[in-house]
Formats: C-alpha cells, structure tokens, sequence
C-alpha cells in the first residue's frame, strides 16, 4: 500500500490514541457508497416538556421548519414553528402569529416555499370556534407577512390542519368544512403575494364524514387532496384527489387497487412534478396497522406502485407521513419498534422502480419517541421528526437532519481493553482535505468562527473534543487509517467532516 502520510501522533487526541500507519490505497468497490449519514439533530433551543417539536417538518432548499403545535409561548398549546439551516444544524427564527392565543395550535401543519413559510393554527376562532387559520412568514427575516382566512369560514371547520405551498400558490385544508355534509372538508388555493384567496376546491363527489383536506400537497400547477374518511373501498378506506390549480378543477380521483375498510389511504400525501405518493398507514399487508403507501401518475391517476418495507411488521403505521424529491421518496414509520415501542424509523424508496433503498433511524433513538411522525425531502437532505424525543422533557419533540450523500465512517477497534484500531472513510471530496473529530460523548456542538467549516454543526458533545487527525483522501474520495487506541478511548466517538465541502460524517462510537 501507498503510503500517503509520514507517521503521525494525534497527541492532540484527549483519550491518547496514536497513529501506526496511514494508507489510502483503498479499492473503490469497497467503499463506493455514500450515506443516508444523520448529520445534525434538531432541538428548539428554548424546548420544554410537551412542546412536540417535530410534529411536522418541511423543507426548501438549505432552510426547514419545524412545527411545535403545542409550544406555550402565547398559552397553553397556544403552538410555534422554528427555522433552520440544515448545513449548520443552528436554529434560525423561531416564528410566532402576532394574534396567537392558547389552544390555537399554530404549527399544526408547515410547509415551506423559497423564502416563504406557511404554518397552519387549526384551532384559531376568527371565524368562530376551532375555525382555523394559517398564517404566511417570510424566512429570510422571520417576520410574519400575512394571515390568511377563507372567505366562508366557519365555526369547526379546522382551517389549517393541512397546508402546502409552491411557488406563489398556497394551498390549505379545512377537513371538517360542512359544504358536502359534516365534517366532508374543502381546501382552498391562496397567492402567497397578494393572501387572496383563488379558489376553494371540493371534490365531485364529496359527502359527509369525507375529511377532504385532511393533508393536501401541491407541486407546480398540481395539487392533491386526500379525504381519509372517504369510503369508496369500504368505511374509512380513504381517497385522494388531484386538482389543477390554475382552474380549481378536478383531475383525478386516486384509489390504490387492493383499497379496504380502514387502510386509512391519505393519512400522508406528497407530490413532485409527474409522481404523487399517499399513505395509508394502517394498511394490513404486514399484519394490523402495518401500513402501506402507494405511487401514482399525476398525469394520468394511474397507480404506479405499492411500496412496503422489507421488515414491515404490525402496527408500524408505515405510511403515517410521506415526502418525495425526484426520484427519491421517504415513509415514515411512526410505530416500528426497533429501538423500543414507538420508536418510530423511516425508509427511502426510488420511485421509478419502487424498490427500498435505505432505512432510516437516529443514532439515540428510543422507546416512544416517534420518530417518523413526520418526514421531508430537498434534493439530497433528509428531515425526520421525533415529536416525542424527550431531550428537553417529557415529550419535548426534536428533528433529525440526514444527508444522502454525505461521507460515511467506519471504525473498528479493540475494546474494552485497548489495541489496534482502523479508521476508514468514503464519499468526500476526491484529494480533498478531511478532519477526524473526537469526543467523550454524543451532542450538537458548533465548529468555532476560528476554525475552517465554521458552525457546522457535529453530533458531538463538548467533553473532551479534539481534532484528532487531519489529512486527505484519494482519488476516490476514500481513506484509511491504522492507530492504536488506549483503553480509556473506548466508549468514546469519532465523526469525520470533508473540509472542502464542509459536509459531516456520521458519529463512529468506538467500541
């Protein structure tokens, strides 16, 4: 093997590892995959007991809020959102609604345009009772640009409890409407420049107990609507529908092929250009609750494909929430238990062959916290919200930042007691510069304004932090390096950043 590097001591390295050799000679084979890598984990920085940060996630570009329905800064479940930078992991802007009152729960819902937010308080009385209402908030400054109210609103009809944007058009649902019956739902279109109401949307069909607008979705001139309450496919067994929203007509009415009583098709929906995705989290194929979600063409409402996880099991609830950028589309699974009940995992998926590419789950998770309850999707990051991670309390909430092309570390040592120890890396910049950080423990430390990738943020705690090796990769990208680690190194984490893309590993325990 080429040696790369002279002999190096990492005397900087707290717990005293030591450098035996660095090589690069590294096979591409071996190390040609790149992440799904967590990268940060997300906590609203004045989070408390309850807040349920994470209930709703949504993202554009390097910017995404995060919804914290029952936040009490204006009473109790009164509710706020929160901006951040998922290259840093800092919290930008925490968004209030100048009228916010408590049980109004703002945040309900988020979804996020450009430089423009849109969050849902579907409890909020302007038009009586639990009549609903979403309010538009400018990202760059976080200040709020308007409130938007449906010409028609009405006591209980829950305006609000779904919101989507692009572009200039926002869409809101109201699922508990009375147009077509009780509780049958309508949605409306909004000019995000002007808060003018468009049009309101309701389906051909709708009828009482429907909840049309239960989640609504929308991209380019291409909206979705689901009525989880519809019962074409037996009572509950839910519908979508497909709008153009430059008439306000109907398009399509989606129904996945193999649709029954209570699959609750439409608890999620999603769309992007010519593909729309709808969960229906408590599908059966994988025992009760199991969960399913299914791919259509937007053009046509033809069902592409079912997607289902490979280790699905009962009440997973896969499906919960839904996202999709490109080719690429994320299902949360609320429900799965691999890190104990309710501790929630989401999935990748390539949605031109409906096959599972990766699954998802957070490096600490744990029993209940629910991971998965929300998801989102920009290009090549990831958001997965834990509305009941309990960081800053009982059921605080937190979300979790993931990249899928991010450098991947590995490392594999000689515990408890000590000895060998190699490091490998993959996926940075060609010939580029990289950093090996290490810690004494887990936690969201902030590179310093002194050093190079500046508030990028690691999954690392403070104790004990060091740099404890800075070089380069290959041609390919990749890296190993053979050291030797004390005993007291054991227990301890390693996370590697590329230093020319400032973009983090994921956090290596060494054990």
């Amino acid at each position: 093997m080429q040696r790369a590097h002279q002999l190096y001591s990492l005397r900087t390295l707290l717990a005293g590892l030591t450098v035996a050799v660095i090589t690069h000679s590294v096979s591409p084979e071996v190390h040609a995959q790149c992440g799904p890598v967590e990268v940060a984990k997300l906590l609203a920085a004045d989070g408390a007991m309850d807040d349920e940060f994470g209930y709703r996630v949504a993202i554009s570009g390097t910017t995404a809020v995060v919804g914290a329905w029952e936040d009490q800064d204006n009473g109790l479940m009164s509710g706020s959102a929160f901006l951040f930078d998922t290259t840093t992991g800092a919290q930008i802007a925490k968004l209030l609604p100048a009228d916010g009152r408590g049980g109004d729960r703002f945040g309900v819902s988020v979804a996020i345009s450009g430089t423009t937010a849109i969050i849902g308080a579907r409890m909020d009385d302007d038009n009586g009772t639990d009549s609903g209402s979403a309010y538009l908030f400018d990202t760059t400054t976080g200040m709020q640009i308007t409130k938007l109210l449906p010409t028609d609103g009405a006591s209980g009809s829950q305006f609000g409890v779904s919101v989507a944007i692009s572009g200039t058009i926002a869409i809101v649902g109201a699922h508990s409407d009375e147009e077509n019956g009780s509780a049958s739902g309508s949605a409306y279109l909004f000019n995000t420049m002007t808060g003018e109401q468009i049009a309101k949307l309701l389906p051909t069909d709708g009828a009482a107990f429907d909840y049309f607008g239960f989640r609504v979705a929308i991209s380019g001139t291409t909206a979705i609507v689901a009525a989880t309450g519809d019962a074409d496919n037996g009572l509950y067994s839910g519908s979508a529908y497909l709008f153009d929203t430059t008439t306000g007509t109907q398009i399509a009415k989606l129904l996945p092929t193999d649709g029954a009583e209570r699959d609750a098709f439409g608890e999620s929906v999603a769309i992007n250009g010519t593909i729309a995705i709808v969960g229906a989290n408590q599908d059966d194929d994988n025992g009760v609750n199991s969960g399913s979600a299914y791919l259509f063409d937007s053009t046509t409402g033809a069902q592409i494909a079912k997607l289902l996880p490979t280790d699905g099991a009962g009440i997973d609830s896969f499906g919960v929430s839904v996202a999709i950028s490109g080719t690429t589309a994320v299902v949360g699974a609320f429900g799965d238990d691999d890190n104990g009940d309710l501790s929630g995992s989401a999935y990748l998926f390539d949605t031109t062959t409906g096959e599972q590419i990766a699954k998802f789950l957070p490096a600490d998770g744990a029993e209940g916290d629910q991971f998965g309850r929300s998801v989102a999707i920009g290009g090549t990051t990831v958001i997965v919200g834990a509305r009941d991670d309990d960081d800053n309390g009982t059921d605080s909430g937190s979300a979790y930042v993931f990249e899928l092309e991010a450098p991947v570390l590995r490392a594999a040592a000689t515990c408890p007691g000590g000895g060998p120890i190699a490091i490998d890396w993959s996926c940075t910049t060609p010939a580029g510069r990289i950093a090996v950080i290490f810690a004494a423990n887990r936690g969201n430390f902030a590179i310093p304004g002194m050093y190079p990738c500046a508030g990028t943020q690691l999954g690392l705690g403070v104790s004990a932090i060091r740099i404890a090796y800075q070089g380069t990769s290959d041609a390919t990208g990749s890296g190993t390096l053979n050291a030797s680690a004390p005993s007291v190194a054991c227990g301890a984490y390693l996370q590697l950043i590329d230093l020319d893309s400032c973009t983090v590993s994921n956090v290596v325990r060494i054990e």
